[in-house]
């Protein structure tokens, strides 16, 4: 197999994992964004992260992401933070969301 092919392989097994870690890399989605509104909007951009990789509408941090976001207080947010995102099944998935 190709590295191409083997790299789409271990891809489509993880999407079936029960979590997945990423990086994001907050300092590229922050820029431009004044000192009192950078924490707030870093958890924003975390959440719609999350939202395109996992692929749901129902996003929830953890308090402990929320503190490590904050740690530092509101205008100097980490550059990058590691996250890990967790899928939970529930029987309502079948319906269509309203």
């Amino acid at each position: 197999l190709s590295p191409v092919c083997l790299g789409s392989l271990r891809r489509a097994a993880s999407i079936n994992a029960e979590y997945m870690g990423y990086t994001v890399n907050l300092h590229k989605r922050l820029h431009k964004v004044s000192f009192k509104k950078r924490a707030p909007r870093a958890i924003k951009e975390i959440k719609k992260f999350a939202q395109q990789m996992m692929g749901t509408s129902d996003v929830r941090v953890d308090p402990g992401l929320n503190k490590a976001v904050w740690d530092k207080g509101i205008r100097n947010v980490p550059y990058r933070i590691r996250v890990r995102l967790s899928r939970k099944r529930n029987e309502d998935e079948d319906k269509r969301p309203r």
